[in-house]
Formats: structure tokens, sequence, C-alpha cells
């Protein structure tokens, strides 16, 4: 059964383009690295702008652990700790079909 994720970011003011360049960054790694993710976009609110949403799809709950155990994504950690306004939000939703 596949997994979905909703991921809601708040960003610090002023502090949106370097935390788009770290997510970035990551996401390369995640598409590069984990067959078992079939989406992982960063998408940023149009009435907050500070912000963001990560809509992630997993194809099965391995390939969700997978993705929180990989070593870049451990590294991502403290730099997104610096530009975040918040703790995450974390939203996880069980594919239909």
């Amino acid at each position: 059964m596949t997994i979905g994720v909703i991921a809601t970011l708040k960003v610090q003011e002023g502090k949106g383009p370097e935390f788009e360049a770290i997510f970035t960054e990551l996401a390369k790694q995640v598409r590069a690295n984990e067959p078992g993710n079939l989406a992982y976009q960063l998408t940023k609110s149009r009435t907050e702008p500070n912000t963001y949403k990560v809509l992630e799809l997993y194809k099965d709950q391995e390939s969700l652990t997978l993705h929180g155990g990989t070593d870049y994504f451990k590294a991502a950690g403290p730099k997104l700790g610096g530009v975040l306004g918040g703790r995450p939000e974390i939203e996880y939703l069980d594919g239909i079909g």
C-alpha cells in the first residue's frame, strides 16, 4: 500500500531562498537514491509566504523508513533547523486503490 506524507514547514522571515536551496539539494538525493519514493515535491503556499508543504509518496512503509534513515536526510536536518520557524507538522496518509 502506498503511503503519502504532507510535511508543513514554516520558514523564518527572509530565509525562503536558503530553505529552497537546501531542500532542492535534498530532493536531488532522494530522487537519485530512493526507488521506493514515487514523489517528493516542495510547494509554497500562495496565501502564507513563509509556509511550504512537501508532498511525498512512497511505495510502502519500508521505502518511507529507508528515507528517514539515509545519511543525506539526517545531514539536512541541522541545515533545515537553521532556517525553519518551528517544528514541521507531518501528516501520514494511506493510499487507496
